[in-house]
């Protein structure tokens, strides 16, 4: 993999301390130990956007809606028979 984009950050010494022994405890170099923790808890916050949990009852909710019969929406229909902007 070609690395092209760096990223550069000034850190407490205490903070580069922490970094520097975390890294070395896992056998890793510090920006290898960064990358992988920031990339992980990217990956982290992107899927709490998709993955959420329900009780039974607000699941039971949750597929009422989902399998209820939609209502007209002229407005939603234009709307989605108009073209993307990229298609125009």
């Amino acid at each position: 993999m070609s690395k092209t984009a760096p990223i550069n950050m000034r850190v407490e010494p205490s903070q580069h301390a922490l970094l520097t022994k975390a890294a070395a405890l896992l056998h890793k170099d510090r920006s290898a130990f960064i990358l992988d923790v920031a990339c992980r808890e990217a990956q982290n916050v992107l899927l709490d956007q998709r993955l959420f949990q329900l009780n039974q009852e607000e699941f039971a909710a949750f597929e009422q809606a989902l399998t209820a019969p939609i209502t007209e929406n002229a407005t939603l229909k234009a709307l989605l028979n108009e073209l993307s902007p990229w298609e125009k």
